[in-house]
């Protein structure tokens, strides 16, 4: 950019003009288009630093904006996972306190089904015509299951004078059964009045006991039909694959 006059100065222009002023003019007429060129410049780098501090900002912006968004999207994806645990949580709570609670009530019916067996059992006892041939029947079981040659036998004491009438037989068959005849003697000591019937045998001082009471009886039976009970009351058991 050159800043020299090209037009010829007017003899009229120089009229009356001290040579310092004309200096200073010059001068002025120098100085005016370069300060107005750094002016010029001086606006355009502050335009230039105004934008790009605008870009910088806006783009600051955008990601203090983007951050906290991902901020706030990871807290409520966190409380929505926290609360669909919860619910998971209290849901299956809720199942397993009402499979409990079934469960505990299928159980007490159960227990008032045998308990009701067990009442019945006392019935068995009354028969004057089928008693005598259910104790000897335990007794015979336990005496297979013992297999000595002394046997102590204990009985209820209302049960002694059927029990008394049929020890010979029961020995005599026990020894075409096995060819064992075992001595058996009638404890002094009988078994308590609260039990429906049946007998107790002792070995080798008491150290070998069989149980042959009604009581014990319906206790293996009951072991064994349980699934077949539970059936009957519940319906079948859609996870159950085999039945002991």
């Amino acid at each position: 950019m050159s800043f020299i006059r090209e037009d010829p100065i007017d003899e009229f222009e120089l009229d009356g003009v001290q040579p310092q002023e004309l200096y200073k003019d010059a001068e002025k007429a120098l100085l005016k288009p370069i300060i107005a060129h750094i002016l010029a410049e001086a606006n355009d780098k502050a335009d230039e630093i105004d934008l790009k501090g605008l870009e910088e900002f806006r783009a600051e912006k955008r990601r203090f904006f983007k951050e906290q968004k991902a901020k706030i999207d990871h807290f409520y994806e966190r409380k929505h996972k926290q609360v669909d645990t919860a619910n998971r949580v209290y849901h299956s709570n809720k199942v397993n306190e009402s499979r409990i609670q079934m469960l505990l009530a299928r159980d007490k019916l159960l227990k008032e089904v045998f308990n009701e067996a067990r009442e019945d059992l006392r019935k068995i006892s009354g028969d004057k015509n089928r008693y005598p041939h259910i104790l000897k029947g335990l007794i015979m079981q336990g005496l297979l299951q013992l297999m000595e040659p002394k046997v102590v036998l204990r009985c209820r004491k209302e049960d002694e004078k059927i029990v008394s009438g049929i020890l010979k037989t029961v020995a005599e068959e026990q020894e075409k059964a096995c060819g064992i005849k075992p001595k058996i003697v009638l404890d002094p000591t009988p078994l308590p009045d609260n039990i429906a019937g049946g007998v107790e045998l002792y070995a080798r001082d008491s150290r070998i006991m069989v149980s042959s009471t009604l009581e014990s009886r319906l206790g293996l039976i009951a072991d064994q039909i349980v699934p077949q009970i539970r059936t009957a009351l519940f319906g079948p058991n859609p996870n159950r694959a085999f039945f002991d």
